[in-house]
């Protein structure tokens, strides 16, 4: 392959295919490859596979070294040198793969008495080549680095008796848990047995007590053996307990009583699934049954990109895909689409089908790939495949909870079956609430995310408002504004779009007639007037939808700009959506829209213009592509959240949850709202407290004098 050709695909062919044209390359040059191509050997054997042709292939071993030089080591070689102390061997494994065995032929032990032994630990260091050969030329290598260590035999004769284990129901943990290091002597561990008795002497009166430093037989301190007579206190003698020495807390689960024998369940076991219930009514989002109780499928693409053939069908959610395979063959005969479906409301439907014919599927069907130089047309196998399905669009008509129709269109068409064609089925649903010209709603009463915003027009003959969308640009093939599609604004989804205009130098010297075309041209993407404050629209009423305003800026712009610019121009258009939430349906917040207003911002348009390259800013006819984008924002408005005073709330004087001050509160214990104790008690001594107030106050001095008062008139 030559440089231009590479660069060719460098520039023109996406990345993937670049790096599969050279892998296709590699394997045309090389018919064999070892899986894996480099080994560590720290064992006596080892194992690859050889992968691809490997008939009349031959293998060859040998020891290589690096180059003092360069580093490198020395390139394939079809003769064997060197490698007298390994065995290679090789398994023919199925048509297309051999295994290749290698496997060291001697022992290795460490220097005693032996004549043929190792010096050192590390016996075999070495760096192996094992090439695969056709009629002396290799085609691929194995590199084995190879570090094996000898074998260290015992000293002594070798003694068959084994560790016993002392029963754990008397020693839990061991004969000396804090013995955490061997040979050597732990600080505060008394029972380790590596501490002499120098040692033990500095630190006899710290040992670590209970069962970590050994003391495994601590009885508690209510245990009748515990406390002498003496020392015991007034409550011992009667309230000890009588308990064996073998019941003894510190055991835990080596405690020899009853035992709990789990029940042995196998790991990774698949997850048996249960046959689907189908619901007594829909909701949205759960998946629509058929009549056999089997869930309503249409093909749909995965997370991962995958087309599912069989894929469920949820209750009031949209979807579109698009599914491309390579066929080889003609693919099956059309299904019969008509299903008996479960509608939710206690009935069946039946899905209506209504075939379309396509005559021209060149957006369905790729360009079939061109003949190889040399290659005659009769060598290229075509056959005619019949009434090939093209696409299936659902259209599923519901209302409340319940479907009450479902009809697809099916498109059909002959295709000529070409060498590595391909074809791309398009598969769609729609929920329509009500019958074929009604609108599908955005929510009910709130607005969904990603559904679209309903705009709409005022009907000066009905006084009613018709439906309108809000659009944003969809760029396609060329990116230009004159053949870019729209789509619609969905709510909830921030998002940017755009498309190019071409404009020549003698548009910019007509600036204000350039800027009212790029005014209208985006203006015709909103060509709404109201915008629907709910998601289930009402056409009847425009009290209940909110008008579209347009923010105006105050800017005056020259009618003539020269040398081929023009300023003021307002080249990109922003929908600024506003929402709140007003009130909750099932625990779920709905939100409405609250306003939304359109705004332009300006740009300067120029053209580039180098005289030096011949293109001078003088010829009318100069043309240049310029960046026209929409735009649209969701914004959230907060709900206030200031407490109101006592002040501003009006008949809530004594609503103790609105108000900052709550006058019951003040003979709460006589209500029955305290639960400290019973309301009867409560009562008597809020009257007791009552009483002795007015004892209080007629012994008090305002009631002695009322009485000296009294005496003396």
């Amino acid at each position: 392959m030559s440089t231009k050709i590479v660069c060719f695909f460098l520039n023109y062919l996406p990345r993937a295919l670049f790096v599969s044209v050279l892998l296709m390359r590699e394997e045309t040059l090389s018919a064999v490859v070892f899986q894996p191509s480099f080994l560590f050997m720290s064992g006596s054997r080892a194992s690859a596979f050889l992968v691809g042709n490997v008939s009349d292939i031959t293998l060859t071993i040998s020891s290589v070294t690096p180059s003092n030089t360069t580093g490198h080591l020395p390139p394939p070689s079809c003769i064997s040198a060197s490698a007298v102390q390994w065995n290679l061997s090789q398994e023919l494994i199925g048509n297309s793969a051999l295994l290749v065995r290698l496997s060291l032929n001697r022992t290795l032990q460490l220097c005693g008495n032996e004549t043929d032994c190792c010096a050192r630990p590390l016996c075999v260091v070495e760096t192996l080549q094992v090439s695969a050969c056709l009629h002396d030329a290799p085609l691929a290598s194995l590199i084995i680095q190879a570090q094996i260590y000898a074998q260290l035999s015992p000293a002594g004769p070798v003694s068959d008796n084994k560790t016993i284990v002392p029963n754990q129901v008397f020693q839990p943990l061991g004969s000396c848990p804090c013995d955490l290091t061997p040979g050597a002597c732990d600080v505060q561990c008394c029972c380790d047995q590596d501490c002499t008795a120098e040692l033990l002497w500095l630190f006899a009166s710290q040992c670590l007590p209970g069962p970590f430093g050994g003391t495994v037989t601590l009885a508690p301190e209510y245990e009748c053996l515990t406390q002498s007579a003496d020392d015991a206190p007034d409550w011992f003698p009667f309230l000890c307990v009588n308990s064996p020495s073998e019941n003894n807390p510190f055991l835990g689960l080596f405690y020899d009583g009853q035992t709990i024998v789990p029940k042995p369940t196998p790991s990774f076991q698949a997850e048996q699934m249960t046959a689907p219930v189908p619901p007594m009514n829909y909701q949205q989002g759960e998946p629509i049954f058929t009549i056999d109780n089997q869930y309503f499928t249409i093909p749909q693409v995965t997370m991962l990109g995958q087309c599912l053939e069989s894929a469920p069908v949820a209750f009031l959610q949209d979807f579109k895909a698009v599914c491309v395979k390579t066929l080889q063959t003609c693919p099956a005969a059309p299904v019969d689409l008509t299903v008996a479906v479960r509608d939710g409301l206690g009935g069946v439907i039946t899905v209506s089908v209504v075939d379309e014919a396509i005559t021209d599927v060149s957006s369905y069907v790729s360009s079939p790939v061109k003949l190889q130089f040399g290659q005659s047309e009769s060598v290229v196998r075509r056959q005619l495949c019949v009434n090939v399905v093209l696409s299936l669009s659902y259209t599923l008509y519901w209302k409340g909870n319940g479907l009450t129709g479902i009809s697809v269109t099916r498109r059909i068409a002959n295709i000529t079956l070409d060498p590595a064609v391909s074809l791309t089925n398009r598969y769609s649903a729609v929920f329509v609430n009500g019958n074929v010209t009604a609108q599908p709603y955005s929510g009910n009463p709130g607005y969904q995310v990603e559904r679209p915003v309903i705009g709409g027009v005022l009907n000066s003959a009905t006084g009613g408002l018709e439906r309108t969308p809000l659009s944003l640009w969809q760029a396609v093939g060329v990116s230009l504004c004159s053949s870019a599609r729209m789509r619609q604004v969905l709510y909830g989804l921030n998002s940017t779009s755009g498309c190019l205009m071409p404009v020549s130098l003698l548009n910019l010297t007509l600036c204000s007639q350039l800027r009212e075309t790029v005014r209208s041209t985006l203006a015709g993407l909103v060509s709404a007037t109201h915008i629907s404050r709910t998601g289930k629209a009402d056409f009847s009423s425009p009290e209940s939808w909110t008008l579209i305003r347009t923010v105006v800026q105050n800017s005056s712009q020259p009618a003539v700009d020269f040398n081929g610019v023009c300023t003021g121009v307002p080249a990109h258009l922003h929908i600024h959506i506003r929402s709140l939430i007003m009130g909750t349906v099932a625990g779920v917040p709905q939100k409405m829209i609250q306003s939304a207003e359109l705004s332009f911002k300006v740009a300067t348009w120029s053209l580039e213009c180098d005289a030096e390259e011949g293109s001078p800013c003088v010829s009318p006819d100069l043309t240049q592509s310029f960046l026209v984008t929409s735009s649209v924002t969701f914004t959230d408005v907060p709900i206030s959240t200031l407490p109101k005073s006592r002040f501003h709330i009006n008949f809530t004087e004594f609503d103790c949850e609105r108000n900052d001050v709550c006058w019951p509160e003040l003979f709460f214990p006589l209500t029955v709202y305290y639960t400290g104790e019973p309301y009867t008690q409560a009562l008597a001594k809020g009257l007791i407290l009552v009483f002795f107030f007015i004892a209080a106050f007629v012994l008090g001095n305002p009631w002695r004098q009322i009485r000296q008062a009294w005496s003396n008139t």
